[in-house]
């Protein structure tokens, strides 16, 4: 398995349309800045990676920018990679500062991926279901992030 981490990007091997994220059963969940937000912030992840690809090209057609945008990695992120066996710690030691974004700025690209895919629901097909439960629960995250002013970003777990 090749990963590469850059400053605002992963890029995985790719296999034709597929990528590494669906065969190995990553997860796209919500770091938010801070020890202790106050809040819940968990959200499965799952669904939103078995489909990034699709949703990125979703994304690209609505103007918005996609999920793995506000991709970064940060200390305690690396260290899950590292245990599960994803990575390598030479590269992991030499990361560079997490990045955090603006709540409003992820809320525009989940909630225009809401409401496209609240009016395509075909157009994941049996995934529209669960990529939407996820994205309504980025977009409860992301709500209250913004009243806390908090900032975040999407990390990746793989199992």
């Amino acid at each position: 398995m090749t990963v590469w981490i850059t400053g605002r990007r992963i890029a995985l091997c790719r296999v034709g349309k597929s990528t590494k994220l669906v065969s190995m059963a990553a997860s796209l969940y919500i770091v938010v800045e801070g020890e202790d937000p106050g809040f819940d912030i968990f959200v499965n992840g799952q669904a939103l990676a078995r489909n990034e690809d699709a949703l990125e090209d979703v994304a690209a057609r609505l103007k918005v920018a996609p999920l793995l945008d506000f991709f970064s990695a940060d200390e305690n992120s690396m260290a899950l990679l590292l245990e599960q066996g994803a990575g390598n710690p030479e590269w992991a030691a030499n990361l560079p500062q997490p990045q955090w974004f603006d709540p409003g700025k992820g809320l525009t690209t989940v909630q225009a991926l809401i409401a496209f895919l609240s009016e395509a629901p075909a157009a994941l097909g049996s995934e529209t279901d669960p990529v939407l439960a996820e994205l309504h629960d980025y977009d409860r995250v992301l709500r209250k992030a913004q009243r806390f002013g908090l900032r975040w970003h999407v990390a990746v777990s793989w199992r």
